[in-house]
């Protein structure tokens, strides 16, 4: 009898996995319409968004580690997010950039909703 693959799954990967569940619960609670989690907005790079709407080209960015030195707060990682934020912006993305303590606050829904907005006024605009 054959055995079967059992997929390993870190610490770091469960987190991250409720932390985006959660936060797409906490989006349709506030009524905001809800993000795409790790969206490609890339058609050939492999660069994801953490949460996107697309149809705004609105991203929003989890920036973990920044006060543990890690992927985000190490000299490598800063440059490679750089790029990646600058490759966004050549493509007409906006991103909000948040820790994870403040994914889950009102101003984070705020600023979410103010963007959203403000993409929809520019729309309409003569």
């Amino acid at each position: 009898m054959a055995k079967a693959k059992v997929k390993k799954v870190t610490v770091a990967a469960a987190v991250k996995a409720t932390r985006y569940a959660l936060f797409l619960h906490y989006c349709r609670f506030a009524g905001v319409p809800e993000p795409v989690a790790e969206y490609a907005f890339h058609p050939t790079r492999k660069h994801r968004m953490d949460f996107a709407w697309p149809d705004h080209k609105l991203g929003l960015e989890v920036e973990g580690g920044v006060w543990t030195r890690g992927r985000h707060g190490r000299g490598s990682g800063v440059v490679k997010d750089m790029a990646k934020h600058t490759l966004a912006a050549e493509e007409g993305w906006r991103i909000i950039r948040v820790t994870p303590d403040n994914l889950y606050m009102l101003s984070t829904i705020d600023s979410i909703e103010k963007a959203l907005r403000f993409h929809v006024s520019q729309e309409k605009a003569p």
